[in-house]
């Protein structure tokens, strides 16, 4: 297993930093061989199979032309919890573990009816029924392969959420089928200007769906715009919107929200010191 090992960082070494490599290791080498991370030091004189090392290979080669490794691998973990991903949805973030941890620390009765908009992997809403039980969860999604996907991962992590198919930004008399008397609003919406993917790497701009990420220059706020509209229809009078927005947009987006007739705004960093989240009450 040592020289598998070696491998890996020898042949990603022109294309990653060494943290990140090491990062890769771990995760090839707990896929391929079923090995968890202290096996990495026990088990090191193992003898790796021809199958192992073709699997190795493999995943080795797609990390040069910089898919994702979550992608390559088919799961990742959000918030402690496994969610399969693929192609059809982002791959979920830190900043987004932040947005359903301030949403748990809020919310910890619980008792409530929660609307995650734009779910793409489910993982808010998914994470969301897993640590509020008695929470009715409702996700809704323009795409219809993400929602088979957030599906299959409230099936792997044993909840139960009621998936939606339906385009935010249609007219208000087609989604009707959303659910009513909403206390909370929950979103990760597209928020990534065109103007910055110059900033961003290839295994996002190559790999991860552009539908879910970007928006254009000219109006940054379309998705929030649009939830806010919906929220003064579906959300009960007190409930609330919690979303994570794109930092440079901070206070267009406190006045949007209070223009629009919400109170109590709060603008929440992250842990980068970067404006994040915002939350704001009917």
């Amino acid at each position: 297993m040592t020289d598998a090992i070696a491998y890996i960082n020898n042949a990603l070494n022109a294309y990653y930093p060494s943290s990140e490599i090491t990062g890769f290791t771990r995760l090839i080498m707990e896929h391929v061989c079923r090995l968890q991370p202290h096996h990495l030091l026990l088990d090191k004189g193992k003898e790796l199979s021809r199958t192992e090392r073709a699997e190795i290979k493999g995943i080795v080669e797609r990390l040069k032309q910089f898919e994702p490794i979550q992608y390559i691998i088919g799961h990742t973990r959000f918030y402690g919890l496994p969610f399969h991903v693929d192609p059809s949805v982002l791959i979920p973030r830190p900043e987004t573990e932040e947005l359903a941890d301030h949403v748990l620390r809020d919310f910890r009765d619980g008792r409530m009816r929660v609307l995650d908009i734009g779910t793409g992997s489910g993982c808010l809403a998914v994470t969301l029924a897993k640590y509020l039980p008695h929470a009715g969860v409702f996700a809704v999604d323009i795409s219809e392969k993400a929602l088979r996907t957030a599906r299959e991962n409230a099936r792997l992590n044993g909840v139960e959420v009621t998936f939606l198919q339906a385009d935010i930004l249609s007219p208000p008399h087609t989604l009707a089928h959303l659910p009513d008397s909403v206390d909370l609003f929950v979103s990760n919406p597209p928020y990534v200007k065109n103007s910055e993917k110059a900033q961003m790497g290839k295994n996002v701009l190559l790999y991860e769906p552009p539908e879910a990420l970007f928006v254009p220059d000219d109006d940054p706020l379309l998705f929030y715009r649009a939830i806010a509209r919906l929220g003064k229809e579906k959300i009960k009078e007190g409930g609330f919107l919690y979303a994570e927005i794109n930092a440079q947009c901070g206070k267009e987006m406190v006045d949007m929200l209070a223009g629009e007739g919400y109170t109590g705004i709060r603008l929440i960093r992250d842990i980068a010191g970067k404006e994040r989240i915002i939350t704001a009450k009917k």
